[in-house]
């Protein structure tokens, strides 16, 4: 599963091809046939057309005056995937990914999304939507856009509660430089009126205690490690509105999200109190007894916003991260302040009209973010009110415990069981002229894994591409329009499971037949920057942006390169992405790398129109026990959680240097150890990964260089 990229966004337009591609064995240094950086952004319009989604949509935004509406793909506690019923920018677009945001103004439609995802958007977006190509040269941010599409003096809509404190004030700012006003509308999102009684249901999945013996530390303890956190910085109060920080920290799991084993609701922590926001009928009595236990009270959904507003009344400091919480309840907060701080009248009633509350049911229609610019006294109160630092659950949730390693560990032995029985029956599908095809791949890997003790769902919907599809990074086969699988398809195929104990995720890619020396190029260089970051031993401190680069230097080499991050953190069984921490170019993030965080290691390549290749371990960071401590630092470096053969045929063995053929047959000798007594009776499987694990054949030997012509004599020189 991959993160964005923030680098250089090129896109190849490339031909397809029935079968292979006939390229040569090296790579000139420029081709000939090197495709053209395609334009920021894409109209996929032929002449004038409507969507009746769009239109319905500015309907609803002239009925609430303003000129523009956006739509992100968040929903209220910032979730990467959200539940159904708030997946609002994947309605009004069309656009299935999980990254992206639609803006609509009176007479134009665009959609921003990543490099990961520019074919799929080019190919789900109607004929009413511009296709904005997120990072590429030209391409303009949302505010530059909006003032150049949206009359001086207009008004830009949005939900407050779908946006975070940052995203909204650095909006503000941004269009009020312009000349342009940020409107949030505390009515209700305009999507969910035009969405109607289509809408899906607010999910309602019970909850299930993650056990103690998966989890390591007891929820009464990470509590006292919150509050020696807060303590630390001098606040009364932590709020924690991401998803799964909720999940972590109470050491319960749900089911309101697909593929991420989280619930709808909030904590709010006081020096002295525990509460839970969300729905009562979710709770299930051993999930209650766990959350007494602990002394945490569970308390409505929708009574977070009034505990805000107590707590900011009685001039209580909120640690609250301005990243992820939105804006509607730092508003919420700020507001409850300002009428706390009131000067009353003689009878005890206050000189000024009450002002209308930030909250869905008060009736507002707006509420000016230009209150929280610099200098401001509702910005003077925000900076009293709030500590705007990280989530300390965040960066606690990110270390994992030797319990959750432990389930780690086990998870991912299951799933090497799931992909060993997978792979053969492929194979001995496609020899027998079976028709497959990728969702019949997706599925029987989902039935195998389901097959195994503890698997609970998927960790992410499986990227099973075909060919073309593999070159769509987060493709996703439908049953209406699939591709075929058969003996000439390279696959790529990216997958992972929710277990009781853990959460994997890997990618492979391999040829179903016999693969050009073009392809097998492409894998092996892909492998070689894989391994490259694999064997990396770097100083404790290192952000993951500092190793990006070992991934991609060997595609760099011979001038290739892809459009995704390295690496992402990954939840024990918890979200398959999550941070602080990545690997990749996104020069804002230097969050350091530290023992005990999983990560992704996935660089790929992709041409477009032809196939996709990427190879992908989860890691653990440890420390290296180094020879050496310069200045007394600790060194770290990476322990493999994933074990699952790399296919031998793909393997160029010329390119690779002795240490990297080294690193294969050790990995290789890893996994049989491993895997192989938990397919005993498996014959089939055993026989697959015996084969596909036994060391690479030996390369035939280099031709000696000629030797240098001798070195004439230098003149004697005379020395004074």
């Amino acid at each position: 599963m991959l993160v964005p990229f923030a680098g250089l966004q090129v896109t190849q337009r490339c031909k397809p091809a029935a079968a292979q591609l006939q390229r040569p064995a090296q790579l000139p240094v420029a081709r000939a046939q090197r495709c053209l950086a395609v334009m920021a952004s894409e109209s996929l319009a032929n002449g004038t057309a409507t969507d009746e989604r769009v239109e319905a949509l500015r309907k609803a935004m002239k009925e609430a005056g303003v000129d523009a509406y956006i739509v992100p793909s968040e929903d209220a506690h910032m979730s990467e995937y959200a539940p159904d019923c708030d997946a609002r920018r994947q309605f009004i677009s069309r656009f299935t990914g999980s990254a992206g945001t639609a803006v609509v103004t009176a007479t134009a439609a665009a959609l921003w999304t990543d490099g990961r995802y520019f074919l799929q958007a080019s190919q789900q977006l109607g004929p009413a939507w511009t296709l904005m190509r997120g990072g590429s040269p030209g391409c303009p941010d949302i505010p530059e856009w909006l003032a150049s599409n949206v009359p001086e003096g207009g008004r830009v809509g949005i939900d407050p509660f779908v946006h975070t404190v940052d995203n909204a004030v650095a909006l503000d700012k941004k269009l009020s430089s312009a000349g342009r006003a940020l409107a949030p509308l505390l009515t209700g999102n305009l999507v969910d009126a035009v969405w109607g009684t289509e809408r899906p249901p607010p999910p309602a999945a019970l909850l299930r205690v993650h056990r103690l013996e998966h989890a390591g530390e007891s929820v009464a303890s990470k509590v006292a490690r919150m509050r020696k956190d807060m303590a630390g910085v001098g606040t009364g109060a932590l709020l924690a509105t991401a998803l799964d920080e909720v999940a972590w920290l109470l050491n319960l799991r749900g089911g309101d999200v697909p593929y991420n084993p989280v619930f709808v609701s909030y904590v709010l922590l006081t020096t002295d109190t525990a509460a839970l926001y969300v729905d009562a009928a979710k709770v299930t009595e051993d999930a209650k007894a766990h959350l007494e236990e602990a002394g945490v009270a569970v308390k409505p959904y929708d009574a977070l916003l009034a505990d805000v507003r107590a707590l900011a009344a009685a001039g209580t400091k909120i640690w609250a991260d301005p990243a992820k919480v939105s804006y509607a309840i730092h508003r919420a907060a700020c507001e409850a302040l300002a009428e706390a701080e009131e000067p009353k009248s003689p009878r005890g009633k206050r000189n000024s009209t009450p002002r209308k509350r930030p909250r869905r049911e008060s009736g507002a229609s707006e509420a000016s973010a230009a209150e929280t610019e610099p200098g401001t006294s509702a910005e003077r109160r925000a900076e009293r009110l709030f500590v705007a630092l990280p989530s300390p659950v965040a960066a606690a949730k990110a270390l994992k415990n030797e319990a959750e390693l432990a389930g780690m560990r086990e998870a991912h032995l299951r799933d090497a069981v799931a992909l060993a029985e997978t792979f053969v029956w492929l194979e001995q599908q496609v020899a027998a002229g079976a028709a497959l095809t990728e969702v019949g791949v997706d599925e029987y890997l989902t039935g195998r894994r389901a097959a195994q003790p503890g698997f609970v769902e998927p960790s992410f919907p499986t990227i099973a591409g075909a060919g073309a599809n593999g070159a769509i990074i987060h493709y996703r086969a439908q049953p209406e329009g699939c591709a075929g699988v058969d003996g000439e398809t390279l696959l790529l195929v990216d997958s992972g499971g929710q277990y009781d104990c853990g959460t994997t995720d890997v990618t492979r890619t391999f040829h179903l037949g016999e693969p050009s020396a073009y392809q097998r190029e492409c894998f092996t260089r892909v492998l070689q920057g894989h391994i490259a970051l694999d064997s990396a031993v770097f100083p404790e401190g290192t952000p993951g942006l500092a190793l990006d680069t070992l991934a991609r230097a060997p595609l760099w080499s011979v001038g290739l390169n892809y459009r995704h991050g390295t690496g992402h953190g990954v939840g024990a069984a918890l979200n398959v992405h999550e941070g602080p921490q990545s690997i990749s170019a996104r020069w804002h993030n230097h969050t350091p790398l530290e023992a005990g965080m999983v990560v992704s290691n996935e660089p790929g390549y992709y041409e477009d129109g032809a196939f996709g290749i990427r190879i992908e371990n989860l890691l653990v960071i440890r420390e290296e026990p180094t020879p050496h401590r310069f200045g007394g630092q600790a060194f770290l470096g990476f322990e493999r959680l994933t074990l699952c053969a790399l296919q031998r045929k793909m393997i160029a063995l010329e390119l690779l240097s002795d240490r990297e053929l080294a690193w294969v047959d050790a990995y290789h000798a890893q996994v049989w150890g491993a895997v192989s007594p938990r397919l005993d009776g498996r014959d089939d499987a055993l026989e697959w990964l015996r084969t596909h694990t036994a060391p690479l054949p030996a390369r035939a030997p280099k031709a000696a260089a000629p030797a240098p012509p001798p070195v004439a004599a230098a003149p004697a020189v005379a020395v004074a």
